[in-house]
């Protein structure tokens, strides 16, 4: 388990700073700076919506270059 408190990928959700579109899920993504076993990390949170709810997914911290090869590659498109 990666020990993430209950009400973080919310917090994520709500207070993003950057948000992208994932073409091989379909999904969005909400990513922010938050602080994360004793450090400073991005985290992430895979999400669905549509006019009457929000699905949070999944969440995690992303590796260091992961959002950016991710961005480079084409596979998370800027909403």
């Amino acid at each position: 388990m990666r020990n993430i408190p209950f009400l973080l990928p919310k917090q994520i959700y709500q207070n993003a700073k950057e948000r992208y579109f994932d073409v091989a899920t379909g999904n969005k993504v909400a990513i922010k700076r938050v602080l994360y076993n004793g450090g400073e990390r991005d985290m992430m949170v895979a999400y669905e919506e549509n006019t009457s709810e929000i699905i949070l997914i999944t969440i995690h911290p992303l590796k260091l270059l992961q959002k950016f090869n991710r961005i480079k590659t084409k596979r998370w498109k800027k909403l």
